[in-house]
């Protein structure tokens, strides 16, 4: 007896929480769109790409990076050529003396 009265709120709080749960599956099904209207609806579809979708970019880009890679290896060109036909040598001589005591 005692335990049918201490279950009997428990019981009650599902039971209500069931009745909530049904009512709200019931008003999702009563949304559904697949009812048939007589008005006509038109839908448009746009299509949008980004810039690097294009194939000219690519083509305009290996282009530079191809310029840039040809001027950075040539290094300025005459800059780096000796005058008249000179080379000029360095010879550096080291000696090293050590104490041994």
């Amino acid at each position: 007896m005692i335990m049918k009265k201490l279950l009997q709120p428990v019981l009650n709080k599902y039971a209500a929480l069931l009745f909530i749960l049904n009512l709200a599956i019931v008003t999702a099904w009563a949304q559904d769109s697949t009812s048939t209207s007589k008005s006509s609806t038109t839908t448009t579809t746009t299509t949008t790409e980004t810039w690097y979708a294009q194939p000219w970019v690519w083509i305009v880009g290996a282009a530079v990076l191809i310029i840039i890679i040809v001027a950075l290896t040539r290094s300025g060109g005459s800059s780096s050529t000796t005058t008249a036909g000179t080379t000029d040598k360095t010879t550096v001589t080291r000696t090293r003396t050590t104490d041994i005591n």
